[in-house]
């Protein structure tokens, strides 16, 4: 299972408005292990930066100057997060700025066909079912998650997939023994490696059940047959 955790930084608020993306970070996942590649990039949006965007991310218009736009980046960009899961932190926000740059590109593909499902995983609705009346920004995730966001003065594309990316483990650590590790080497170009990654070490623990649950296990699902149910361990064998 590839996953991409990914993160976008803006010239402000809705793409209807002519407001583009101006950095990506995407982080990958294999089998619930973060491997060696990310992607990121800083992009001119050929617009102004809003002032109120500005104070969130730093990003300012001369800085940008210099930097590709989004066509010159987006087969890269295409290439990294095609038929992968994509996991984002309020996910419409960041899909529909995508979609909107990939509209631009003749013959370009929506987000929806370059995911896996077509759906990206939202970690923002994710929290608010796990966490209902906490507060679940990334600052607030990582806090109570304990996961290490100092260096988070400023949003950035790339440190906030990375944190997402402990955020999402820790939030779904119970899936973590579905999966075996797996080592991807890393590309070149804009997939770089990741830096200070903490508290990725885990071994998992296999418990088996005990011989009296497993004979009270196949008696509930014998009681299930017998009143006209089909359990999922039948569709399965």
């Amino acid at each position: 299972m590839r996953q991409i955790i990914l993160d976008t930084e803006t010239t402000g608020l809705d793409p209807k408005n002519g407001h583009r993306v101006i950095e990506i970070g995407c982080v990958e996942m294999v089998n619930r292990q973060m491997t060696d590649r990310t992607f990121h990039v800083y992009l001119n949006p050929d617009r102004k930066i809003d002032d109120e965007a500005i104070a969130v991310h730093g990003i300012t218009d001369e800085f940008l100057r210099d930097k590709p736009n989004f066509e010159g980046v987006f087969e890269e960009f295409v290439d990294f997060v095609r038929d992968a899961e994509v996991i984002a932190h309020n996910a419409p926000f960041d899909v529909g700025f995508l979609d909107a740059e990939l509209a631009r590109i003749p013959g370009a593909s929506k987000m929806s066909e370059l995911m896996a499902g077509g759906v990206a995983i939202d970690t923002l609705a994710l929290a608010r079912e796990k966490r209902p009346g906490k507060r679940n920004s990334l600052d607030a995730l990582c806090r109570d998650f304990k996961i290490d966001s100092s260096e988070r003065t400023l949003h950035g594309a790339l440190l906030d997939a990375e944190l997402l990316t402990l955020v999402y483990l820790a939030m779904t650590r119970e899936q973590s023994s579905m999966f075996n590790q797996s080592n991807t080497k890393n590309h070149g170009s804009r997939f770089e490696p990741i830096q200070k990654m903490v508290g990725l070490n885990r071994t998992a623990v296999l418990i088996r059940p005990t011989q009296i649950e497993e004979q009270n296990h196949l008696a509930l699902i014998e009681e299930m047959r017998k009143k006209g149910a089909t359990p999922r361990w039948d569709e399965i064998e």
